[in-house]
């Protein structure tokens, strides 16, 4: 069966493959209604998460931010949506991939640092260019549709590996990846995987 981003799959809805281990996973996106989360906080007091600076396996670091005390990381692994109960908020990478194959806006992509360099995508992706990635095809996750991504800033679960007061977060409306301090608050969507 071929997947093409944003078909319903697995609970939610396919947003692309990623590498885990070398192990190949559909990344699954939460419906918007029951797995998007409202502007919060990363973790209080910015707590330092040392185990959650994974790039590309968002569930382990989900974990060690439930483990630590983030309210964010509880409220995903404790969503039940479709059946499934292994939720989880995703790594730098795995939100990249969101962003690559599901932008909601027609806006140029703000080409900055690292945005869009994805090692761990399969395929893998290079740094973004004003043009590329376009705007998604799947309707229900062009801006307005039931299933889009807000144009704004969404929580990764990946620390800054050099600044333990921040963590690492994707804008939807021009595609930057930066760092912020933890005390910010952004909203956060689930996602889930699948071995392929």
């Amino acid at each position: 069966m071929t997947l093409t981003p944003g078909t319903a799959h697995g609970g939610g809805f396919y947003a692309g493959t990623i590498l885990i281990d070398a192990i190949a996973y559909a990344l699954i996106v939460a419906p918007k209604a029951l797995g998007e989360h409202a502007p919060t906080i990363w973790i209080p007091d910015y707590e330092d998460v040392p185990s959650a600076l994974s790039y590309h396996d968002g569930l382990s670091n989900t974990l060690a931010m439930g483990d630590a005390g983030s309210e964010l990381a509880r409220w995903a692994c404790g969503l039940s949506i479709g059946g499934h109960t292994d939720w989880y908020i995703p790594s730098l990478d795995e939100l990249e991939l969101c962003y690559r194959n599901l932008k909601p806006t027609a806006e140029r992509n703000y080409c900055w640092a690292r945005s869009g360099i994805n090692q761990n995508s399969a395929p893998t992706f290079h740094p973004y260019t004003p043009d590329a990635p376009q705007q998604t095809d799947a309707s229900a996750f062009v801006a307005g549709g039931s299933e889009a991504f807000d144009a704004a800033l969404y929580w990764t679960s990946t620390q800054h590996a050099a600044g333990s007061g921040n963590a690492w977060a994707q804008d939807f409306g021009y595609g930057t990846q930066s760092y912020w301090l933890k005390d910010n608050q952004f909203r956060a969507r689930a996602v889930r995987r699948l071995a392929i």
